[in-house]
Parts: C-alpha cells; sequence; structure tokens
C-alpha cells in the first residue's frame, strides 16, 4: 500500500474497515490500533489516551443520566471518525491531511519526546481543528442548532468535567512504565497541562462551530485554514524534545 511498512499497512487497514456506528465500535477500533502500535510510536500514546478518556465518558454518565443521549453518542462517533480520516490520509494522502495533524505524524518516531507530548499534541489537533467540525456535522444531522442553555450543551459541560477530571491521571499512566515505576519526569504533566488546558481547548472549539456556522463557504474555508495552521503550530510546540 503506497509504499507503507507493513505496520502501517495494517493501521491503514484497521482505520478504513467498516465505520463506527456506535461508542462500542470506536473503542474496538482504538483498542486494534493499540494492539497494533510499538510503544516507539508516538500516535500509541495519543491513542492510548484517547482510548481511555472515552471508556469514561461511555461508562460514566451523570447521575441522572444524558440529557440528550443520541446528540451525545452521535457526537462522540463523528469526533472519532475524524481522527480515523486523519490517519488515513496521513498515510494514503499526507498532502491533503490538516497541519494539525501533520504536526503529530512527522514526529512519530523522534526521539526525546515523551509519551505525553504525544497525546497531548493529538489532543491539540483532535481538538481545535475536528471539534468543531464534529459539531457542525453531528448538529446538522440531527437538525439542531444547540444554545449555551441546551441539554447538548450542558451534556458537552458534563464531558469538559470528566476530561479535566481524567486527564492527569491519564497521563500519569501513559508515563507509568510496566512495572509501575516511572518511565518518564511526571512533573513535566504539571507543566505540559499549565500551558494547555482541555476544558478551555473544548469551550473554544463550541464557539468556533456557532462561529463557523454563521460564515458563507469561502469565509468559512479561510477561517478553518487558519485555524488549521495555528493549531500545526502550537502542535508542533508540544512535539519539541524537553
Amino acid at each position: 500500500m503506497n509504499g507503507l511498512n507493513p505496520t502501517d499497512a495494517q493501521l491503514l487497514q484497521i482505520v478504513t474497515a467498516a465505520a463506527p456506528a456506535t461508542i462500542p465500535d470506536v473503542l474496538a477500533v482504538m483498542q486494534k490500533i493499540d494492539n497494533l502500535l510499538p510503544s516507539n510510536d508516538g500516535l500509541k500514546w495519543f491513542n492510548l489516551l484517547y482510548l481511555k478518556v472515552t471508556e469514561k465518558v461511555d461508562t460514566q454518565p451523570p447521575p441522572n443520566g444524558w440529557e440528550d443521549d443520541a446528540w451525545l453518542t452521535l457526537l462522540d462517533v463523528v469526533f472519532a471518525k475524524f481522527y480515523f480520516s486523519a490517519i488515513s490520509g496521513a498515510l494514503d494522502q499526507p498532502a491533503n491531511t490538516p497541519s494539525s495533524w501533520l504536526a503529530l505524524f512527522e514526529a512519530r518516531n523522534r526521539p526525546n519526546v515523551d509519551r505525553i507530548q504525544f497525546a497531548l499534541a493529538g489532543m491539540n489537533a483532535h481538538i481545535n481543528h475536528d471539534l468543531p467540525l464534529a459539531l457542525l456535522q453531528t448538529d446538522d444531522d440531527l437538525h439542531l442548532n444547540p444554545s449555551l442553555n441546551s441539554p447538548e450543551h450542558d451534556d458537552y459541560e458534563h464531558v469538559n468535567g470528566l476530561l479535566e477530571a481524567e486527564l492527569p491521571a491519564a497521563l500519569t499512566f501513559l508515563a507509568t512504565g510496566i512495572l509501575g515505576e516511572l518511565a518518564q519526569d511526571t512533573g513535566k504533566i504539571g507543566r505540559l497541562l499549565a500551558g494547555w488546558n482541555v476544558r478551555k481547548a473544548r469551550d473554544l472549539a463550541w464557539d468556533f462551530a456557532d462561529h463557523l456556522r454563521a460564515l458563507p463557504g469561502p469565509f468559512r474555508a479561510a477561517a478553518l485554514k487558519f485555524q488549521d495552521s495555528f493549531t500545526g503550530t502550537i502542535g508542533r510546540g508540544l512535539l519539541v524534545p524537553i
């Protein structure tokens, strides 16, 4: 497949198989990716972080349940599809891959970059670039235009809280060796999180989706191009060896 090494050829097959329709489907694809990728592949660590936080969303609904379960489920699936498409694009058509994602794929095998840096660079690309588009697609599919006072936004904010609570523990898990001893300096987790806030990033993604919704085609394309370039710059900064 286009001169891909055996691992990347298998990876391409995984992400271009039948499209996931449910959150368990999404988790199954992520698990296959985790099983395939070796520990020296930076993509493995974003994928594992994504797998862990998606499991939390799937298993920890609010006490009274999600207010709009159909919307939240569709958003999670559509959002994950953007990630899988980014992988297939980077492997098969890198020239058409967003800059925000190329930052991570260019550095997949870079030495002296910690697992947590790869994880945060992936979150940067996925939230800042993909999430506004996933929100727009989900809302269009369900013929909705949720406001900040909507049930959908309440569910979105609950996910923000889950991610904010889970992220430090998940990153610590990534930085821990198989036998339990620390494999990396986890003090870096606090320093990196101090400059990258998941709740703020997701709130900005919601606002950017609202902004895009109001723009005609050419202006929307220009806004997306600028956002992608800026997100790629942030991602490359996150992946500088430290």
